[in-house]
């Protein structure tokens, strides 16, 4: 007599199917292409058909879906591989390295990154009916993790993705099923992770404050009393959280950020090296050249003629900012 559970076995993965469906979305939409920015103002698909080394990138506060093929995000010294049954998430602005781990031509590396609305999380946390989120992981950095793909959260995501085959929809229903999303993963299992930086008061909610604040000021010289106040936060305070999210410290972000917009200067604006140095906030080009090579390897001149000649072959591809 056959075994019933067999059938079981041998039902199709509903997962399967919706993957089947999304791949076949973003694999026609980024033929030919590496990103494409969606008319969903917030969402993202990106194809891979190689693997890649670790491209340098921010960022932003996303949730990222692979639907075939598999990337790799390192941040802190750590790496966080995701795939098709992991998501990766980052709940604050963060340097990081992206990389492709798994991809051909005939079966490229796609997904999409769907930036998360901090107001949004807010609201649905205020709101109240949440369950309260357990104790967050102690990650090297706390801003970014790994969660499980649900039925739930991929179907929301399939729903989103087949708005784009009725545009006039658009502005109507994608900010409901955004909406749905922030609400799925604000009961899942990275829940703690968004808590710590949506709620308003939160200590993770400063730090927030603090990086949208060297964004917008980091060609200044930085007094870390300065920014602590800013954010009402204790130096101690400020320098404890802040490394605990970022891997960083604030002064080590803000070099970051020096560094990466002096880098699009010299790559797409044709600064010089000294030009694009004191315009970002450096007073000393020999040290912004140790610097810069101790983040990319190469010093200015070498490493701008490096990305310029791969570009000019074709062998470069730049890692969009959230994936």
């Amino acid at each position: 007599m056959p075994d019933p559970r067999s059938s079981d076995a041998l039902a199709p993965d509903p997962l399967a199917r919706l993957r089947e469906s999304m791949i076949h979305s973003i694999g026609s939409r980024t033929a030919g292409l590496t990103d494409w920015r969606s008319p969903i103002a917030n969402l993202t698909f990106f194809r891979r058909e190689r693997p890649m080394p670790p491209c340098i990138c921010l960022v932003e506060p996303s949730i990222i879906l692979v639907v075939q093929g598999e990337k790799q995000m390192l941040v802190g010294g750590e790496a966080y591989p995701y795939d098709i049954h992991r998501f990766l998430i980052t709940s604050l602005d963060l340097p990081a390295n992206s990389q492709v781990m798994r991809a051909s031509a005939d079966q490229p590396c796609l997904g999409l990154a769907l930036k998360l609305d901090l107001r949004v999380m807010a609201e649905l946390i205020a709101q109240g009916g949440l369950p309260l989120p357990a104790e967050r992981s102690q990650d090297k950095a706390g801003g970014v993790g790994l969660g499980a793909v649900t039925p739930p959260l991929l179907e929301s995501f399939k729903r989103l993705l087949d708005l784009l085959d009725d545009p006039a929809a658009i502005p109507v229903l994608a900010p409901l099923i955004e909406r749905e999303i922030h609400y799925r993963l604000l009961r899942g299992e990275q829940a703690p992770r968004l808590w710590q930086i949506a709620a308003v008061g939160s200590q993770g909610h400063r730090i927030a404050r603090a990086i949208d604040w060297l964004k917008l000021n980091y060609t200044r010289t930085l007094r870390i009393e300065d920014l602590a106040a800013h954010v009402q936060m204790s130096t101690s305070s400020l320098h404890q959280h802040f490394r605990q999210l970022t891997a960083m410290s604030p002064l080590q972000y803000q070099k970051w950020l020096r560094l990466n917009e002096a880098r699009r200067l010299m790559l797409n604006a044709h600064r010089d090296a000294a030009s694009a140095a004191f315009e970002v906030g450096y007073e000393s080009p020999s040290q912004f050249s140790r610097e810069y090579a101790r983040l990319f390897g190469a010093p200015p001149k070498r490493d701008i003629e490096t990305l310029r000649s791969h570009a000019a072959t074709g062998r470069h591809e730049q890692g969009i900012p959230s994936a």
